[in-house]
């Protein structure tokens, strides 16, 4: 499951990227930098932050499911198992 959730997450990245205000917001909740990220892109960390910053902004959240086919709920379970909360198992 790690591995799927954080191949969504590199999509979701793809998706926050295609809006420069969305991208430059995203760096700037997060503290990364674009080199760091780039460099960091690998690291379970990263991925989770990309999508903790996506699903503490609901229409966000909404819209990126929407563009991905995919259930927000769906976006929400991988963000909380990236964060380690292992109870979420679904």
């Amino acid at each position: 499951m790690q591995e799927a959730d954080e191949a969504l997450a590199l999509q979701v990245l793809g998706w926050i990227l295609t809006d420069e205000p969305r991208a430059e917001r995203l760096l700037g909740m997060t503290g990364l930098t674009p080199a760091v990220l780039r460099e960091s892109l690998g690291q379970r960390a990263t991925l989770a932050a990309i999508l903790g910053f996506l699903t503490a902004h609901e229409p966000d959240l909404v819209a990126c499911a929407d563009a991905l086919d995919i259930e927000p709920e769906a976006l929400a379970a991988a963000a909380r198992r990236l964060e380690g909360d292992e109870r979420i198992d679904a």
